[in-house]
């Protein structure tokens, strides 16, 4: 019994010197813990704190690029009404110029006067649709070499002795590939 109660003993005597160092041990190192709770507590506000600003610098970005898109789009949207303005007044051009043409030469057929207004009606879209700028030039002057040419014609017919003449010009542009 002794050896057990010396065992229990010294089982006793080492946990109370495992808690005597562990005490002394955070005395002795109580400030160092404390700085560092310290250090940690700064270093979590310091965090949160940065976070804020990057969430409000965000938030402020974010703001920005939501104006600029709309600038973006409102432009957009009056630059694509103004297309269909204009694309509109060169639809009714042609159409003028259908009729001009029915008229100054009453003597074709009508599928002749509807082939050119057809087919400047074609340059017009190719013109309108051409994604390339240097494409969508190449067709501008398409047509406007196209509508001289009517024009010419129609000057031509109307100091024209003869009625019966034909819109030479403009017949052999729509041969042209």
């Amino acid at each position: 019994m002794n050896t057990l109660k010396n065992w229990v003993l010294q089982v006793v005597s080492l946990v109370h010197t495992v808690k005597e160092d562990n005490l002394r041990w955070q005395a002795a190192n109580q400030g160092d813990q404390a700085k560092l709770k310290h250090a940690k507590v700064l270093a979590e506000n310091q965090l949160a704190n940065e976070l804020k600003m990057k969430s409000l610098a965000l938030e402020h970005e974010i703001a920005l690029l939501k104006a600029k898109n709309q600038a973006e789009l409102d432009m957009f949207k009056t630059k694509c009404k103004q297309d269909i303005k204009d694309y509109e007044h060169y639809l009714a051009s042609l159409d003028l110029l259908k009729a001009a043409i029915q008229n100054r030469y009453a003597h074709l057929p009508e599928a002749v006067a509807f082939t050119i207004h057809h087919h400047a009606k074609q340059l017009l879209n190719n013109m309108w649709e051409a994604q390339d700028s240097s494409q969508k030039i190449h067709y501008e002057m398409q047509l406007i070499c196209f509508m001289t040419a009517i024009h010419d014609d129609a000057q031509a017919q109307v100091v024209a002795a003869d009625k019966r003449q034909l819109p030479e010009k403009t017949i052999t542009l729509l041969r042209q590939p």
